[in-house]
């Protein structure tokens, strides 16, 4: 099979325009330099992943947006986001206080 001077071409740009860390025409990648380690070659321990935040605070917090926002839409939204939060009941007295 002869490959044409413009398939020889593009294959040429292909290879030169590949990641440095892959061999050339999809081989295996070459990690050797990505690895993460001291200057003593021993391993390094990633940074750990924050602990997941405590989802009732975050309830709080927009039950908070709403009270300072003080408006029937606010309230609203946030019953229409947590209707079974304990804060739900909350919000439920604050819109018939605004209604008043």
């Amino acid at each position: 099979m002869k490959l044409s001077p413009l398939s020889v071409g593009l294959l040429g740009a292909l290879v030169a325009l590949a990641e440095p860390d892959h061999l050339a025409l999809g081989g295996l990648p070459v990690m050797v330099w990505k690895a993460s380690a001291d200057d003593n070659g021993k391993a390094v321990r990633a940074p750990s992943v924050p602990p997941a935040r405590d989802p009732s605070a975050a309830v709080a917090e927009e039950y908070e947006v709403a009270r300072r926002q003080g408006t029937r839409e606010a309230f609203e939204l946030f019953i229409a986001r947590h209707g079974d939060d304990p804060l739900a009941e909350q919000a439920r007295a604050e819109l018939k206080r605004l209604s008043r």
